[in-house]
């Protein structure tokens, strides 16, 4: 169905107006009248006519738009006309225009429904998962602690070990908090990279070095891919960026079956350096990709705890990567292992 704006309207009930009176003229009033005159006359009349539709319209349809705009309270876009140009958009008020206007504020409205609805939900996600991560060390330090107190403090057999794990879960609950703050500082940019020059390679080898223990434990290799026969540098903030690859590595080994491997390699581009992480693991079904950048978020729940973490590792990866403006993707295939990948800028020689 064809849609017709404003000016059509008028030039076409002006139109009828300036017929019907023609032809009454014509037949009713001066029939031998100067055919000449009679088109000047209807010429003038349909101007009058076609502005004094035009404004009885425009009058009307203020009336009715004046609230909709002041209840939409939207921007309309270049083409579109605000409350207070109504009276000038070339003298009409373009009804598609205003269409347009409502339909664009109404999809705003959708948007902004599912985004906080999205946002209502992460956050009942967020308070619950927190919740439910500080119960587990709170609990164990209370039947800790009500076991001394019960008598288990005189017993030496007791007393220590209970005060070690005591310990342990005050270690959890620490980091937690801890590994919250980072995200919290990240998201707000509070907790700003602190730039400068070092060889990539070298912090690799540092990472593996360090977690080479648990790696041996869990019959885990790590591996780098062709090692460059150069230095690769890139400027990054080098604390952060080991936060991330030591949180990479650290899964690789704990999720990893036995006889596996942990493999980083390295790709040159023009101005970017890309890191890939892979393993052999026990990887990750196709349906939690999407969220395991999430905070808290355990593919596998109660493997997750046993291999103990806060939950927080991988979010912080992101956010981490983010605040150097670099970007981060994942890839898995369940039961076949996961590769992470995530760019660096390229430090200038």
């Amino acid at each position: 169905m064809n849609k017709f704006s404003s000016r059509q309207v008028v030039i076409f009930l002006a139109l009828i107006l300036t017929v019907i009176v023609g032809l009454g003229w014509y037949y009713l009033i001066i029939t031998d009248f100067s055919f000449v005159f009679m088109i000047i006359g209807l010429v003038i009349f349909f101007f009058i006519a076609y502005f004094i539709i035009q404004f009885a319209i425009n009058k009307i349809l203020l009336e009715k738009i004046r609230p909709i705009y002041k209840i939409i309270d939207f921007k309309p876009e270049k083409k579109s006309i605000t409350t207070d140009e109504l009276k000038h958009s070339k003298g009409f008020i373009e009804l598609l225009e205003v269409e347009k206007d409502v339909q664009d504020w109404a999809k705003n409205q959708r948007q902004e429904i599912e985004r906080l609805k999205e946002l209502e939900r992460y956050r009942k996600d967020f308070v619950g998962n927190v919740s439910h991560e500080l119960k587990t060390p709170i609990f164990n330090i209370q039947g800790y602690i009500l076991t001394l107190l019960e008598g288990g403090l005189e017993d030496p057999n007791i007393n220590k070990l209970y005060l070690n794990r005591t310990e342990k879960s005050i270690d959890r609950m620490i980091s937690i908090v801890e590994d919250l703050e980072s995200i919290n500082k990240l998201e707000t940019g509070e907790l700003k990279p602190k730039f400068g020059v070092f060889d990539v390679v070298k912090v690799v080898e540092e990472v593996f070095e360090l977690h080479q223990p648990l790696s041996k434990e869990r019959k885990i290799s790590l591996l780098i891919n062709e090692k460059p026969d150069k230095q690769l540098l890139v400027k990054a903030d080098k604390k952060r960026i080991t936060e991330v690859l030591t949180n990479l590595v650290v899964n690789g080994i704990k999720y990893g079956t036995k006889n596996g491997f942990v493999k980083i390699s390295f790709y040159d581009f023009d101005d970017k350096i890309m890191l890939e992480v892979s393993d052999n693991g026990i990887g990750i079904d196709k349906k939690n990709l999407l969220r395991i950048f999430e905070r808290f978020y355990r593919v596998d729940k109660s493997r997750s705890r046993e291999q103990g973490g806060t939950g927080l590792g991988l979010s912080i990866v992101k956010h981490i990567i983010e605040a150097h403006n670099q970007t981060i993707n994942v890839q898995s295939v369940l039961n076949e292992g996961t590769t992470f990948t995530f760019t660096l800028e390229k430090a200038k020689y």
